[in-house]
């Protein structure tokens, strides 16, 4: 029996996402309707590690030693349904290649937040022992631009204990205070799975909430 304290957002099944497909412009992207949630962190902040174990799979989104080397934006499927999605976005700031095409990568980054109608919300993934980098500052200006909600992933969390993480989050929150009406933070854990229900419930609230619309 439903009470005033549960949530009304029904729950989507993750571990039934597949992958739909790759683009590496916003041009190449699906048709820009529907609902969608992209993950979004610095090459070794642990994005494909926390998708994998949001979706329970091992090798949705891949994951490599050679941080950086997905340059493409990749869409997920939920449920067999097109109209909800989960986008891994490229990796930024760690990988060797040339600063032409961390340039080139930060452009397409930046049109895709920027003009993405059915992006409902931006999950931004950061080492809780290095947080808030130029990286995540500059993600957080985008949304912020758009007044797009955020939630941030402080990963690897599994490194440090109970003491020092909480710690961590709490400077992570104090410091995002002036974005606290759209910023939310969380410890998470790939390795433990910890965390993983407080994110599917996130995104469950994005994926369900119809959009406004465009000017």
């Amino acid at each position: 029996m439903s009470t005033l304290h549960d949530s009304p957002v029904p729950r989507l099944n993750y571990p039934t996402a597949q992958f739909l497909i790759s683009a590496p412009t916003l041009a190449l992207c699906p048709d820009d309707t529907g609902a969608e949630v992209a993950f979004a962190g610095r090459s070794n902040a642990g994005k494909s590690s926390a998708i994998n174990a949001l979706t329970q799979q091992n090798a949705l989104a891949r994951t490599s030693r050679t941080p950086g080397r997905t340059q493409l934006i990749n869409f997920f499927s939920i449920m067999n349904d097109e109209s909800r999605r989960l986008v891994d976005l490229p990796g930024y700031g760690y990988a060797k290649v040339p600063e032409s095409v961390k340039l080139e990568w930060q452009k397409h980054l930046a049109e895709y937040l920027r003009n993405r109608f059915s992006l409902r919300g931006l999950v931004l993934l950061m080492d809780v022992r290095h947080p808030l980098t130029e990286f995540d500052q500059m993600m957080l200006d985008y949304a912020d631009q758009r007044e797009m909600p955020v939630h941030i992933l402080l990963t690897k969390a599994d490194k440090l204990k109970k003491g020092p993480a909480s710690a961590a989050l709490q400077k992570v929150r104090s410091s995002l205070k002036e974005w606290e009406d759209l910023v939310s933070v969380q410890l998470f854990s790939s390795l433990k799975r910890d965390g993983v229900d407080t994110l599917s419930q996130k995104l469950n609230q994005w994926l369900y909430t119809p959009p406004e619309s465009p000017e």
